[in-house]
């Protein structure tokens, strides 16, 4: 059973500690079984958004047993974080953990020397304060969360759900992952990036067509669509669409396509016995060499490799191959 470890100090807000709780704190013994060992470590006393004081046997040298570390956002980002939390983090890193951070906790990790010479990501109002204390660090302020294999960070509180679903999916593949979205009424996966939430708030999907856009391209992924293809039907010129889909996903509406087409191959490995040439059909990439191309540069694996991971967890009742 892999175990997860969530790290509570003083003052942290009560959010990013539930995103944590409310994806790995719950048994699901229908999805998998066991499911993770979940454990809250904190220093005695410590109080979780001044109101809830965290009863745990657990304190924060404990965090370098677990597998996966989860460090939620800092009371305050313009105060350098508790050394005793930054050791212990550092510690459980060196021991072998996956180290994940919510929000500002990115500041813990930069902190503990893990971000150097990595990209990372942290709330956008904290970003260039973060690049501005850790040079080292490449602060990229317009994505949800950042996967750079053993070091994870994301953005906001809200994105560390999205970063604990990707890491269940990472674990256990995208049907797990996608039940477990279902259960918390969120998305599994979330287009775009923090650019859409910056300054301007994303526009009204009533008459911007963005929103029956996207939904009506996920329809069709099978077909070869272009931006022409995009504009035509969002009622739009190409530049107008190009300008209007960036504000409201963070991202253009070619890549956001690719990431559309890499998720839907992904649960199509994972659930039907279809080739790779098939499956690359059904996701419009064209060809099965188009789809390894891109599937191994989005996942780091071939699609092959990745349905034998999969396909194995699912029979084996949701444990890892």
């Amino acid at each position: 059973m892999a175990s997860v470890a969530v790290a509570v100090t003083d003052g942290i807000p009560l959010f990013g500690l539930a995103a944590s709780c409310a994806v790995f704190g719950t048994d699901r013994p229908d999805l998998v079984d066991p499911w993770y060992r979940f454990t809250v470590c904190a220093p005695a006393g410590t109080l979780v958004g001044r109101w809830l004081r965290a009863e745990t046997p657990y304190g924060l040298k404990d965090l370098a047993a677990a597998d996966t570390v989860i460090v939620p956002a800092c009371r305050d980002a313009l105060d350098d974080p508790p050394g005793e939390l930054v050791d212990a983090v550092r510690a459980a890193h060196d021991a072998g953990a996956r180290v994940a951070s919510i929000c500002t906790g990115a500041f813990v990790l930069a902190a503990a020397g893990l971000l150097d010479g990595r990209r990372a990501t942290t709330h956008w109002m904290h970003a260039r304060l973060l690049a501005e204390r850790h040079p080292d660090v490449e602060v990229d302020p317009e994505v949800l969360y950042i996967d750079d294999g053993d070091v994870l960070t994301s953005a906001g509180n809200a994105a560390g759900i999205d970063l604990c679903l990707h890491m269940v999916r990472t674990d256990h593949g995208a049907t797990v992952a996608n039940a477990v979205a279902r259960r918390l009424v969120v998305a599994p996966h979330r287009p775009g990036g923090q650019a859409q939430f910056i300054a301007n708030p994303v526009p009204s999907s009533d008459g911007d067509g963005i929103g029956d856009l996207l939904a009506w391209a996920i329809a069709h992924l099978d077909q070869p669509l272009t931006i022409t293809d995009l504009a035509e039907q969002a009622l739009m010129s190409p530049r107008n669409l190009s300008r209007r889909f960036n504000a409201a996903t963070g991202t253009t509406p070619l890549q956001w396509l690719l990431t559309q087409r890499i998720y839907r191959a992904r649960e199509l490995l994972e659930t039907t016995e279809d080739s790779v040439d098939q499956i690359a059909d059904r996701v419009g990439m064209g060809s099965a060499a188009t789809l390894r191309r891109h599937f191994n540069r989005s996942v780091g694996v071939a699609p092959d490799a990745y349905r034998r991971t999969f396909r194995s967890t699912a029979r084996d009742g949701g444990k890892p191959a």
